[in-house]
């Protein structure tokens, strides 16, 4: 599937505050050394659901809410863990044929 860059990526916690703000510049990061041009926000659970991103990367109890939002929705387990990031973002956007 053929995307526009950059990528919208939305970085999803309950709130839309403190984890998902953390995510966004751990993605961000992965992202960048990945050689993908994003756009990523930190949002809310709710406020996502309104929205039409290309990636949702969140906790598994929020990824699992907002499975069909987008074309690739990617569950973290650590937020801080660039290197993991890179890796499942390399592997899944392969997948998808963006990388």
């Amino acid at each position: 599937m053929t995307r526009t860059l950059p990528l919208h990526v939305l970085a999803v916690c309950g709130a839309g505050m403190g984890s998902s703000l953390i995510l966004r510049m751990t993605a961000e990061e992965a992202l960048r050394e990945l050689g993908v041009s994003a756009r990523v926000e930190s949002t809310d659970i709710t406020a996502a659901r309104g929205m039409s991103p290309d990636i949702v990367i969140g906790q598994g109890m929020h990824t699992a809410e907002l499975g069909r939002l987008a074309p690739l929705v990617l569950t973290v387990h650590d937020f801080l863990d660039r290197d993991a990031l890179v890796r499942a973002l390399r592997e899944r956007l392969t997948e998808h044929g963006w990388l």
